[in-house]
């Protein structure tokens, strides 16, 4: 009888201990933020992205009254800013802004320190608008005249580097139409400047980048990778319907794994909150940016979709 109450005993502290922890957690959960929030987005400062992100950050601080920033950490083609996300306290105080490679491309590569799921999706709300541009006096308007023009000219590719997503799409593309870039380059920036010092005759970049040459008519679309054609852009054909490539990119908030859900919940319903401000519904109409909002568990779908994509794509770039 004693071994038996020794033994409940146990149990029961145990269970108390279980219990406090639970307690703990649910009860700092609820008073979330009590700590300033940074929201860590990998790339320099100026693209979507980032814009989008400080909208976000802006209303935490607006609804919660605890300052909530934006810290720009590019490195390791994003790399470096997911990892500071993964090496976090999973507590909502530090939540990664991260583009779909970092949870795909990068690990199926090798290039992470980290695992696919060493984070836990918030929601996605950006549909990138990627798209292949070159200069508006080349001698090619669509895919297919590229693709027609490479096969007895030299052709020159600007991208994001050979572990990005929409590296891997772009030569995937051109495999589809049966031709290849005589040379390629990574760069940080890939804006009107790239095209205008004849750095690259295409450029795979975002609209957001190159508006000012879009603006000006410098500068004109082949393609975008987005699921609908741009709203700026309505003429331009998307890559699903140019070549048959279906894959877009996206961008949504990731916190670390382990991050109680009552706080990934208050996240989510700020964020949800921001993108419904006017300056968002004006920067889709300016770059033809797609803004949605996708909940946790469709997000979690999304991304073991596109890691099986990126395993199949990893083939384009090694």
């Amino acid at each position: 009888m004693k071994k038996i109450i020794n033994q409940t005993c146990k149990v029961l502290t145990a269970s108390a201990l279980l219990s406090s922890v639970f307690a703990g957690t649910v009860a700092m959960a609820a008073d979330y933020p009590n700590r300033p929030v940074k929201f860590v987005v990998p790339w320099p400062p100026g693209d979507l992205e980032d814009v989008l992100t400080r909208i976000i950050a802006e209303e935490m601080s607006k609804e919660t009254g605890v300052p909530a920033t934006v810290v720009n950490k590019p490195g390791g083609g994003g790399v470096l800013g997911a990892t500071t996300v993964a090496q976090s306290r999973p507590d909502g105080s530090v939540i990664g802004s991260f583009v779909v490679d970092l949870l795909t491309t990068q690990v199926v590569g090798g290039n992470a320190p980290y695992s696919a799921d060493s984070f836990v999706p918030v929601g996605i709300f950006l549909d990138y608008p990627f798209v292949l541009a070159v200069k508006s006096d080349a001698p090619y308007n669509t895919l297919d005249e590229l693709a027609d023009y490479a096969k007895s000219h030299d052709v020159s590719l600007g991208h994001f580097g050979y572990q990005a997503t929409p590296t891997a799409i772009t030569f995937k593309a051109a495999d589809k139409l049966d031709f290849k870039f005589a040379s390629d380059s990574a760069f940080d920036a890939l804006d009107c400047s790239t095209l205008a010092n004849g750095d690259a005759d295409v450029i795979n970049t975002t609209t957001q980048l190159i508006l000012p040459c879009l603006d000006s008519k410098e500068v004109k679309l082949l393609t975008s990778f987005t699921y609908n054609r741009l709203v700026i852009s309505p003429e331009v054909p998307t890559l699903s319907e140019a070549a048959g490539i279906s894959q877009t990119l996206w961008n949504g908030l990731f916190v670390k794994k382990g991050t109680p859900q009552a706080t990934i919940d208050k996240i989510a319903s700020i964020a949800e909150q921001a993108l419904q401000r006017p300056e968002v519904l004006k920067l889709q109409a300016t770059t033809g940016a797609g803004v949605y909002w996708t909940n946790a568990d469709n997000a979690k779908k999304l991304v073991e979709h596109d890691y099986k994509n990126a395993e199949e794509l990893s083939k384009y770039v090694n």
